[in-house]
């Protein structure tokens, strides 16, 4: 077995172990001795079920040979674990650039990269500049009990320390308390300060663009003194791509910080403008202040991030199998992770795929279960930390549902944002109507009879109920006990494990489930949609409900309040408790107890909102609401049953809860208007801001985007690719990304028709060397498809709409955006209560206006960019055109005319325009 690192220039040295690649392509095996031959599936996975073999990404490996039960010695695995909290593009390409190995010129030689890729992570185990080395060793003796493939090939070159290693958890450190910070000072920015600290940012001698000096400007205003209580600062600011705006924003926020000493909290809807966030974050504050403390700190869900319980409960026999080795890998990136972000951190989206998605979800708080103080770990709580670190930060970079939650029921008054940036600002709207809902499902339901009563009899992990979290407060207070007696019996008419079953047998058990029967059934005997047929989830509007139905619902709601009633006595004890301590009560028993009151008021108030749906049911509607009853389902398969009601205008809680109690907040974002044949519909973004609930005026700013769209791109409606063929419309995704020779986006509507054009073309591209990779096919998250487009030019992603939206592929890999169809508006039971409040078709037009901007917005990231905008629809409106920037070449041709256009690239020469082009 050779180790020996391979120098520049030279062949590398490979690992004498039989590696296996499978792609669209076709198949490869390369046996101990080098040899390398092209194989069918059939002998490959006959191989592979026969002996261990060096793989790349083993589920994908697996969905490309159609065996699911592929296991193997893969290299991604390896790669966590010499690596922990380092990305790498999961592909032959990726694995090759991460170790400064030669990229393979086809899939003959990845075998061979395999080989080589091996020899080099063995080596760097045996470095003495291995920066990962601590706790290798100790992880490794588990990784053997646990059987991982890897195992024993890395024993020899893993050494022993010469002193014993500790344990993750008493290697983390422990994070501090600090002093609340002081309320911000009253300053104003002047707007030649604000102009030299945009300098400063985007860097001596660079170009000065007039767009994003105004930009600057215009954003300073929302950080001025308030005037009146409740009346902030707004500003809706749009700005077209390339304009600057995230310094743009960053100066005049930077300079106030500096300046008052407060917080500035910018807001995103992904995970990707998160990051880039960060980056550009650098240019105004350093990595840490002279304390130590970090000045910009990335804010996210608790869901989000790495529960230290969970992941001991997992390390000590909660996790088996292959879940156990996930655990040992999870603890790996911990000990060197920057922040314990799960979910788009540093650790790896492709290292979650590789085992089960729920074994990195069971590994976070999903379910608000936190014991706070009462935690071994809780002063290392990676949670904990970046909450701390956030009231301390000079500028907080969180997501709009976050900032929302905070303002709604946020623990800490200090930590509330008052002075707010919402980037992606379109978002905003979908954030506010998502997280102001309520919904009144199984699942739903089922959590929170776990989170009183514990887990179900015969579950597994560290779950715990009310009265074991709350024991010592139970043996204390003799009220507070029976409160939480009472609360247990209650939530025994909770659903619980197989209701789904007894529904479907109908043969509901108590309250809430003889509710959801009766949901069940109503909603499948009133259903219109044609969704039934089609496999997908079903729903009807709760109105014209007879006498019974509103018996049931009415009994529940009874039951919810039973539940409710002690749980609001406890949170009373628990009040009094603090406010008269007891002798045994520290500041670890303090600090648990508010993390208690906490929990339960978060429950309280969802039971209150259920119970406010549920009373509603029989009487007339509200016209604030829009309630209906849904069956969830997911091809065929029921997996959620229950009631929902939505704000019609969720800007109005948005702006009692989050604009009333702020200084200063501005939306900005490319697409922050529609854009009507009259121009920018500004009226219509400051109904969907919610400046007019608070009668505040917004500030109006409008950057124009500096790219010369008119002669970098093209608008090309296709009109001979029938709605409704298939074969048709995959064969003309097969050609457009021949046409381009790869770097195509193909954008859906319908996860169904992805996979079947997926199914009918990848074959035949890879063939080509043009891999596809498309959402819902490919075991690989998202982010990870998008870094992988990204990296490889020829290669061309399908997906839906978390692909139209916050993508950013700059240059050569991403050369052509294609719609498979006009994004019609879902005609769902909420849709049509908004489109009849919002003026019919006019209201539909600018949701679809609004998606094609985005999507395109998707092909121009920077001034040399260039390419075409696609839509496979003859029968495109041409009221929707104003979408697309003016001056846009807008041509309507064939198939085989748009085939010559897209090899032939976009000419800056005059074309046609879509005026002037036969209907």
């Amino acid at each position: 077995m050779a180790t020996s690192a391979p120098s520049p220039g030279s062949a590398a040295t490979e690992l004498t172990l039989p590696a296996l690649h499978a792609s669209h392509a076709g198949s490869w095996l390369c046996g101990p001795e080098g040899s390398v031959r092209g194989v069918s599936k059939g002998e490959a996975v006959m191989a592979a079920a026969d002996t261990p073999h060096l793989i790349l990404n083993a589920p994908l490996v697996s969905t490309r040979l159609g065996y699911p039960d592929l296991s193997g010695l893969d290299l991604l695995e390896l790669f966590a674990f010499v690596h922990p909290a380092v990305f790498c593009v999961p592909t032959p390409k990726g694995l090759a650039h991460a170790l400064g190995l030669e990229e393979p010129e086809d899939g003959a030689g990845v075998p061979h990269l395999l080989r080589q890729a091996a020899a080099v992570l063995l080596t760097t185990c045996e470095s003495k500049d291995w920066a990962a080395r601590e706790g290798a060793w100790s992880i490794l003796q588990t990784m053997k009990r646990l059987r991982w493939p890897w195992a024993q090939v890395l024993s020899p070159h893993v050494a022993k320390p010469e002193r014993a290693e500790k344990w993750l958890f008493s290697r983390l450190p422990e994070w501090e308390e600090s002093p609340e910070r002081a309320q911000p000072a009253q300053v104003a920015l002047g707007e030649v300060a604000i102009q030299g600290q945009l300098e400063r940012l985007t860097g001596e001698g660079s170009e000065k663009r007039e767009g994003q000096r105004a930009y600057a400007r215009d954003v300073g205003a929302i950080f001025a003194p308030r005037e009146r209580r409740a009346r902030p600062h707004v500003l809706l600011a749009q700005a077209g791509t390339g304009i600057g705006k995230t310094l743009g924003y960053l100066a005049p926020a930077s300079l106030w910080s500096e300046q008052s000493g407060g917080t500035v909290w910018v807001s995103t809807y992904t995970k990707n403008l998160q990051r880039q966030l960060r980056s550009e974050a650098a240019r105004a504050w350093p990595d840490r202040r002279a304390d130590g403390s970090r000045p910009v700190v990335v804010r996210k869900g608790r869901e989000n991030y790495l529960c230290l319980l969970n992941l001991e409960d997992a390390l000590q026999g909660g996790f088996g199998g292959r879940a156990a080795v996930l655990a040992q890998l999870v603890a790996r990136w911990a000990a060197y992770s920057q922040d314990g972000d799960m979910i788009g951190g540093d650790l790896p989206g492709w290292l979650g795929t590789l085992f089960r998605a729920r074994a990195i979800k069971s590994l976070t708080d999903q379910r608000g279960e936190c014991i706070y103080a009462g935690c071994p770990h809780y002063r290392k709580c990676f949670i904990e930390r970046a909450a701390r670190a956030s009231a301390q930060a000079d500028l907080v970079i969180a997501n709009h549902a976050l900032v929302m939650v905070n303002a709604a029921r946020g623990r800490d008054h200090a930590q509330r944002p008052t002075r707010i940036v919402f980037d992606e600002g379109h978002h905003v709207f979908d954030a506010a109507d998502s997280t102001f809902a309520a919904a009144l499902t199984g699942q739903e339901a089922i959590e929170l009879k776990r989170w009183i009563l514990g887990p179900e009899r015969g579950s597994k992990g560290r779950r715990r109920g009310l009265a074991a979290r709350l024991a010592d407060v139970a043996s204390y207070d003799e009220a507070g006990s029976e409160a939480i007696d009472a609360a247990c019996e209650a939530a025994q008419a909770l659903p619980g494990e197989g209701w789904l079953g007894r529904l479907a047998e109908n043969a509901p058990s108590g309250e809430i489930e003889t509710l959801l029967a009766a949901v069940r059934a109503l909603t499948y005997a009133r259903d219109e949609s044609g969704a039934l047929d089609a496999g997908y989830g079903i729903e009807t509007e709760a109105a014209g409900l007879e006498g019974d139905f509103v018996e049931r619902a009415q009994a529940a709601a009874q039951a919810l309040a039973q539940i409710r009633g002690p749980l609001i006595k406890l949170g009373v004890r628990l009040e009094a408790m603090l406010e008269d301590p007891p002798d045994w009560l520290d500041a670890q028993g303090r600090a648990r107890i508010e993390g208690a009151r906490f929990s339960l008021s978060w429950r309280i108030d969802t039971l209150a909102a259920w119970e406010a749906l549920l009373g509603r049911l029989g009487g007339p509607a509200d016209p604030q609401f829009v309630d209906w009853l849904s069956v969830e389902r997911n091809d065929t398969r029921e997996f959620d049953i229950g009631l929902h009601r939505r704000f019609l205008d969720p800007m109005k809680p948005f702006a009692n809860v989050v604009l009333e109690p702020s200084h200063g907040v501005m939306l900005t974002s490319a697409t922050l208007t529609d854009r009507g044949e009259e121009g920018p519909d500004w009226p219509g973004a400051i109904a969907k801001s919610g400046a007019s609930h608070i009668e505040v005026q917004p500030r109006l700013a409008d950057a124009l985007s500096p790219f010369d769209y008119a002669a970098r791109a093209e608008v090309l409606i296709v009109t001979d690719v029938k709605k409704g063929d298939l074969a048709g419309l995959a064969g003309a995704f097969a050609r457009i990304i021949e046409a381009s020779q790869g770097g195509v986006l193909g954008l859906f509507t319908a996860i169904r028709r992805l996979r079947a054009v997926h199914g009918r073309i990848a074959d035949r591209l890879a063939r080509e060397g043009l891999p596809l990779y498309a959402q819902h096919v490919d075991p690989i998250d998202t982010g990870t498809l998008v870094d992988i487009f990204r990296d490889d030019p020829r290669a061309s992603l399908l997906g839906t709409d978390a692909l139209r939206d916050g993508v950013d592929v700059p240059g050569h890999s991403l050369r052509c955006v294609v719609m498979e169809q006009v994004p019609w508006p879902k005609p769902s039971i909420l849709h049509r209560a908004r489109r009849a409040a919002g003026g019919g078709g006019a209201y539909d037009d600018q949701i679809i206006r609004g998606r094609l901007a985005q999507a395109f917005g998707r092909l121009i990231r920077s001034k040399d960019d260039s390419g075409h905008f696609i839509c496979l629809s003859p029968a495109f409106p041409s009221r929707l055109l104003t979408a697309f920037p003016p001056g846009v070449p807008v041509i309507r041709l064939t198939l085989d005319e748009a085939l010559q256009r897209v090899a032939a690239g976009v000419s800056c020469k005059p074309a046609l325009h879509e005026e002037d082009v036969a209907k």
